[in-house]
């Protein structure tokens, strides 16, 4: 088994945070860089995934709950689109089951 529960709330917020580079600035998608998307993007994708990371390093679970319901509402938006982004969903759901792996090893 893990040696730490939270290993994959730490991958799921690395695979968030490559998924945000691209979202922002390779986007196939999109031709233009709008600097609000950017920043509502990193407030709402980009920080949660620090937050695990934090989580992660320091053993607070309460940080990978926090990340879990602070990437929630955009990631369900995303997780109903058909390109790769829908894998915000999935990330934002590893949060949470990283953070029930966390709760139930101590």
């Amino acid at each position: 088994m893990l040696k730490k529960p939270s290993t994959f709330g730490l991958v799921a917020a690395i695979l968030s945070i490559v998924l945000w580079l691209i979202l922002n600035f390779f986007n196939p998608y999109s031709n233009q860089n709008n600097n609000d998307t950017t920043l509502i993007t990193l407030f709402m994708l980009a920080f949660p995934a620090c937050s695990a990371i934090i989580s992660f390093s320091i053993s607070k679970k309460i940080l990978m709950l926090v990340a879990f319901i602070w990437s929630l509402p955009l990631s369900l938006y995303l997780l109903m689109t058909p390109s790769i982004f829908l894998l915000f969903g999935i990330t934002s759901f590893t949060y949470l089951l990283s953070y029930i792996l966390m709760k139930n090893n101590h």
